[in-house]
């Protein structure tokens, strides 16, 4: 998942690992870099309200006004559309090929929004799949 801050840097970006964690052996930061780093930004593009960061206040998604809503195709479309958005202000490394809204869990209320997506500089596939849930005002788990 992420390498220590002594390694030689990726062209597709490196960053902090997310959740931060920190190296015992070389006291520095662990760092992230190429597709792990762009899931990481997802996880935390996705995470972020809208106005929560101060001096960047478009970033992040409205999700969390869908918590205690029914699961409705209005609804996943919706949701579609917010991930759709945000990805395409904030993510400018990859290009989303299909974002597919589904109910995991009905009666616990979780839902997974998967992203399938490219990577822009090396054509590479990969997907996300960030679990979301309806009934609960809780944040979801870190990312894998």
């Amino acid at each position: 998942m992420g390498q220590d801050s002594g390694s030689s840097s990726s062209f597709l970006g490196t960053g902090w690992s997310f959740p931060p964690t920190f190296s015992r052996a070389g006291n520095t930061i662990v760092m992230s870099s190429d597709v792990a780093d762009i899931r990481e930004s997802l996880w935390i593009l996705f995470s972020t309200t809208l106005g929560e960061r101060i001096m960047l206040a478009t970033y992040g998604t409205n999700l969390w006004r869908m918590v205690f809503t029914a699961l409705t195709t209005t609804k996943a479309n919706e949701i579609r559309d917010l991930i759709a958005k945000a990805i395409l202000d904030w993510e400018p490394r990859i290009d989303v090929n299909e974002i597919t809204v589904y109910e995991l869990r009905p009666l616990e209320g979780r839902l997974n929004i998967e992203i399938d997506f490219t990577v822009r500089m090396t054509n590479v596939r990969s997907n996300l799949v960030y679990p979301f849930y309806l009934q609960e005002a809780t944040l979801p788990p870190a990312p894998p």
